[in-house]
């Protein structure tokens, strides 16, 4: 299961950005599970991703509020690259 990285803390509103486990250096965000204003808890799955070896939900790094997603379902995201903001509960 890949673990999302946390980045940039700015009061409780953090980045998340796309980690994946291996040498695959993008994926396409296929479903976001959490729309804005919804809450979580850790984790949770927030959004999925799929490359041409798998497909995976990422889960939530702590509880709290989706703000908003920066990359629109189907979108091809690199590793690194932010792919929602959310509120730290």
């Amino acid at each position: 299961m890949p673990n999302p990285l946390t980045e940039e803390k700015k009061d409780s509103r953090i980045r998340v950005s796309l980690r994946l486990a291996g040498a695959i250096g993008k994926a396409t965000l296929t479903r976001w599970r959490k729309r804005p204003g919804e809450a979580f808890k850790k984790g949770e799955a927030l959004y999925d991703i799929e490359n041409e070896k798998s497909m995976v939900e990422v889960e939530a790094p702590c509880d709290g509020i989706m703000i908003e997603p920066l990359v629109a379902e189907g979108d091809d995201v690199e590793v690194g690259q932010f792919v929602c903001i959310i509120d730290q509960a």
